[in-house]
């Protein structure tokens, strides 16, 4: 005996069978694609602390501009490999990661600092001195 039952082209299980795997979303390693950093702020001016593994200090680009400050590092792949030596898994990061943020007062550029060490970039970033408004006289 057979059993025969009626095809419904909306019914969800048909649906998700049709799609199944098609719109499947791409994994990232969100942790490696960003800069993770701390930002403190005192009468003077702000520290930022950013986290950036792995990456040469020459390899990092910092930008100030006005009140905006862009951090951006790259990685090289290196290919060093032996004669019969074959690669079985590479999960380290190669690439460009960046970031860009914007602070309430304006940095003051000639004296700003960024050090780079054990992962870690550090800046100082020192407010700009605020102008004192200029009164003029009516003549």
């Amino acid at each position: 005996m057979s059993n025969m039952t009626r095809y419904d082209p909306f019914e969800t299980d048909s649906l998700d069978n049709l799609f199944r795997g098609f719109f499947r979303p791409v994994k990232l390693d969100r942790d490696m694609l960003q800069i993770r950093m701390d930002v403190k702020e005192d009468e003077t001016g702000y520290a930022v602390h950013a986290d950036i593994p792995g990456v040469n200090k020459d390899d990092i680009h910092i930008t100030i501009d006005g009140n905006t400050v862009s951090i951006s590092a790259e990685t090289k792949k290196l290919t060093e490999q032996k004669d019969g030596e074959k690669v079985l898994r590479r999960e380290r990061y190669v690439g460009r990661v960046g970031r860009s943020f914007a602070l309430e007062h304006e940095i003051d550029e000639a004296s700003a600092s960024a050090r780079y060490q054990d992962g870690v970039l550090e800046l100082v970033l020192p407010k700009k001195a605020v102008a004192a408004a200029k009164r003029l006289t009516v003549q």
